[in-house]
């Protein structure tokens, strides 16, 4: 072997490396709502405890998500997701700068805008049933009532304030 093939054969193994180090790099820097905005597929996400939600991603927010499932819309708590299968190895970032701000309140707005009943999952395994009243910064007002009623004076059991921090989901019922 001469020396030029010895010198061009370390050059590729050291461009060969300068390469993988730099696409671990960019790897490094794409967001799991990059990757759930890429697909086109239904996912299967993990939320605490032992519970699982397959659906095709409808929006995807600054910290939640929208999923559709046979059942009708659910909102994942990004910040609750342990796992996700299902996921393109591509991904695509959010070009609104007005979509990139919506936050999980904004979410909860909408439904609470809507007056519609909800069933909350918290992430010790409660559910919690009801129609969401006012929603802060950090946590919302639930007047809990049966998912199948109308939010009516008479039919709230009570009223409680939850928590962002503590929600995995809320599906609209």
């Amino acid at each position: 072997m001469r020396w030029e093939e010895l010198y061009d054969a370390a050059a590729e193994a050291e461009f060969a490396g300068e390469v993988a180090d730099r696409t671990r790099r960019e790897r490094a820097l794409v967001p799991l709502a990059d990757r759930l905005r890429a697909s086109t597929e239904p996912v299967t996400v993990g939320i605490a405890p032992q519970t699982a939600i397959t659906g095709a991603v409808c929006a995807v927010g600054a910290d939640w998500i929208l999923l559709t499932d046979d059942r009708g819309e659910v909102i994942v708590r990004t910040g609750a997701i342990l796992w996700v299968r299902g996921l393109p190895p591509e991904a695509r970032a959010e070009t609104s700068a007005v979509a990139a701000r919506l936050d999980f309140g904004y979410a909860l707005r909408v439904l609470a805008r809507d007056r519609a009943a909800a069933v909350v999952q918290l992430v010790d395994g409660t559910t919690l049933t009801g129609t969401i009243d006012r929603v802060g910064r950090d946590a919302f007002d639930l007047a809990e009532h049966a998912a199948d009623e109308p939010r009516r004076s008479g039919l709230v059991r009570s009223a409680r304030v939850v928590a962002f921090a503590a929600v995995t989901s809320v599906r609209r019922t």
